[in-house]
C-alpha cells in the first residue's frame, strides 16, 4: 500500500509540473515578426521592430519555464499577398504562434482575422483605429495609439487654444481615411469644425498642388493626415510654400525619426500627438540609451510599443503555463496589468486596446534643442480615457 501510494502521488505531482513547459506548442514559443524592411515604413519598423522584440525576449532570458524563445522575421514588403502568404506558412507549417507588427493598417485588419481563425495571436504594429474597432478580435491586440488617440490628444487641447477651422492633407488609403475621420468627429464635438480635405496617393513625391490648395481653403490649421516618408516629404514642403506662417501645422501621426530627419529648423513649433518620450525621466533614457547602443539611434513611440506588447504577451504566456491557444493568452493579457517603461498602470481593455496616458507635444526650435535628439517638449498630458475611443461608442462586438 505505501508503494502503491508512493507512486500515486509521484504520478500526481507529475501532473502538476508538467504542464507549464509541456503546454507550450511545439516545446518552443516562436514569434514571427512580419515588418517592413524595404518600404516607406522601413526607417520605423524593420530592423528596428526587430531590436525591440530582442530587447523583450532578452529579459525573459531567452526561455519561459525552460521553453526557448524564437524569432523569425519577414518583409511583408506592403503588400497583402506577400502578408498573407508568409503568415500562413508561418502559422501552418512553422508553428508561428503570434505574429508581431505588419505596419499597415489594411494588412493589420487581415492579420487580426487570421489569427482569430487559427487561434494564434496578432500583436498589431499599425494604427487605424478599426483594429480595436469593427475589426477587433478576441486574439489580437493595440499597443501603439490609434487614429482616434492621434486626433484626440492633438485636436482637443488645439481647439481649445482657439484653433477652430481645419484643412486634413490624408493619405489615400486606410490609415489616412482614419485619421481624417476621427479628426473631423473630435473637432465637430468641440465646436470646430473640418472645413476641407484633400487626398493623394501613397508615397507621393510632389505635394505642391496639394498644398496649394490647403494653403487657399481658409483654415487656421493644416493637419498631416499621414506618415512614413509621406509626412516627411509633405511637411518639408509645406514650410519651403510658408504654410506654416499662416496656418498651424499639426502631425497626426509624427515619430520621432520624422522629426530628426526633417529637423527643428523647418519642424520647429509643429504640434503632434506622442505616446512615449525618450527624455521624460531616468528610466526612459536607460531604455533608449540601451536601444541606441544597438540602432544608432533613439527609439520612437513604435518601437517601444511593440519592445511593450511583446514583453506583455511573453508575461501572459508564462502566467498562463502556455500558448496553445491564443485567445488564452490575450484573455490573460487583458487580466494582467500593463507596468514597463512604455505604460506605467496600463491595462488591455476587451478590445484589446492598450489604455495608457497620451501627450500633446511640440517640435522644439532650434534656440530650444541642446542636442541632437533634444526635439520634443510636452504641452499636456491627456489620460487615457480622454486619448482613446470610449467603449461606449466602439464597433467592437466584444464589448457589446
Amino acid at each position: 500500500m505505501k508503494k502503491l501510494l508512493s507512486g500515486l502521488i509521484a504520478v500526481s505531482l507529475m501532473g502538476v509540473s508538467i504542464p507549464a513547459e509541456a503546454a507550450m506548442s511545439g516545446d518552443v514559443i516562436k514569434l514571427g515578426v512580419l515588418t517592413d524592411f524595404s518600404s516607406v515604413y522601413a526607417d520605423n519598423s524593420g530592423q528596428s521592430s526587430m531590436e525591440a522584440v530582442k530587447m523583450a525576449v532578452e529579459e525573459f532570458g531567452g526561455n519561459i519555464n525552460g521553453v526557448p524563445i524564437e524569432i523569425v522575421s519577414a518583409d511583408f514588403q506592403n503588400k497583402a499577398d506577400v502578408s498573407m502568404t508568409i503568415a500562413r506558412r508561418w502559422i501552418d507549417q512553422e508553428k508561428v504562434d503570434v505574429i508581431i507588427d505588419a505596419p499597415n493598417s489594411a494588412i493589420a485588419i487581415a492579420m487580426a482575422s487570421l489569427a482569430r481563425d487559427t487561434d494564434r495571436v496578432y500583436l498589431s504594429g499599425a494604427v487605424s483605429s478599426d483594429i480595436t474597432g469593427k475589426g477587433c478580435t478576441p486574439n489580437s491586440v493595440q499597443f501603439a495609439p490609434d487614429t482616434y488617440s492621434f486626433a484626440a490628444v492633438a485636436v482637443r487641447p488645439l481647439v481649445e487654444r482657439g484653433l477652430k477651422n481645419w484643412f486634413a492633407l490624408t493619405v489615400d488609403y486606410a490609415l489616412g481615411h482614419s485619421m481624417e475621420r476621427d479628426a473631423a468627429a473630435i473637432a465637430t464635438a468641440n465646436g470646430a469644425q473640418l472645413s476641407g480635405a484633400i487626398r493623394f496617393p501613397f508615397n507621393t513625391a510632389d505635394f505642391s498642388s496639394f498644398l496649394l490648395q490647403a494653403g487657399s481653403s481658409g483654415a487656421d490649421t493644416l493637419a498631416f493626415a499621414t506618415g512614413g516618408l509621406d509626412l516627411q516629404n509633405a511637411v518639408r514642403q509645406a514650410v519651403e510654400f510658408g504654410l506654416n506662417d499662416q496656418m498651424k501645422l499639426v502631425g497626426l501621426s509624427v515619430e520621432l525619426l520624422d522629426a530628426y530627419k526633417i529637423g527643428t529648423k523647418v519642424l520647429g513649433g509643429l504640434y503632434l500627438t506622442e505616446a512615449w518620450y525618450w527624455d521624460q525621466n531616468g528610466e526612459t533614457r536607460a531604455f533608449a540609451e540601451t536601444f541606441m547602443k544597438a540602432r544608432g539611434k533613439m527609439p520612437s513611440r513604435v518601437q517601444v510599443a511593440t519592445y511593450s506588447m511583446t514583453r506583455h504577451y511573453l508575461e501572459a504566456v508564462k502566467a498562463l503555463g502556455s500558448d496553445e491557444s491564443g485567445a488564452a493568452v490575450v484573455a490573460k493579457m487583458k487580466e494582467l496589468p500593463v507596468n514597463d517603461v512604455y505604460a506605467k498602470n496600463g491595462s488591455v481593455r476587451e478590445d484589446g486596446r492598450l489604455i495608457k496616458e497620451m501627450y500633446l507635444a511640440q517640435v522644439k526650435t532650434p534656440e530650444e534643442s541642446k542636442g541632437e535628439w533634444d526635439l520634443y517638449k510636452i504641452v499636456t498630458t491627456v489620460p487615457g480615457d480622454v486619448a482613446f475611443r470610449p467603449a461606449s461608442e466602439s464597433e467592437c462586438p466584444l464589448l457589446k
